[in-house]
C-alpha cells in the first residue's frame, strides 16, 4: 500500500497590529462601596441575634433588622452602577 502524503500546516503567526483596550470606567469606587454595604448590614443583623437585642441600638427593638436590611439593600442599589 502506498504512503500517503504528509501535509505540513503553516504555523499561525498573529496580526502584526494590535489595539489596546481601555477596561478602566473610572468607577472603581462601586464594588468596594457595594461590598462593604453588604458586610455592614449582614454584621449588623448577626450581632443583633448573636447579641439577643442588646446591640447594636436596643432601644429600636426589631427595627435593627430593618436597618441592616436597608444596608444590604444599599449595596443591591450601588451594584446597578458597576460596569
Amino acid at each position: 500500500m502506498p504512503k500517503s502524503r504528509i501535509r505540513k500546516k503553516s504555523d499561525y503567526t498573529p496580526p502584526a497590529t494590535t489595539t489596546a483596550v481601555k477596561l478602566s470606567s473610572g468607577r472603581s469606587w462601586i464594588a468596594p462601596l457595594m461590598l462593604a454595604l453588604f458586610l455592614v448590614g449582614l454584621v449588623w443583623i448577626v450581632v443583633y441575634y448573636v447579641t439577643s437585642a442588646a446591640w447594636p441600638i436596643q432601644a429600636l427593638g426589631n427595627w435593627n433588622i430593618v436597618i441592616g436590611f436597608a444596608f444590604i439593600a444599599g449595596g443591591f442599589g450601588v451594584s446597578t452602577q458597576w460596569k
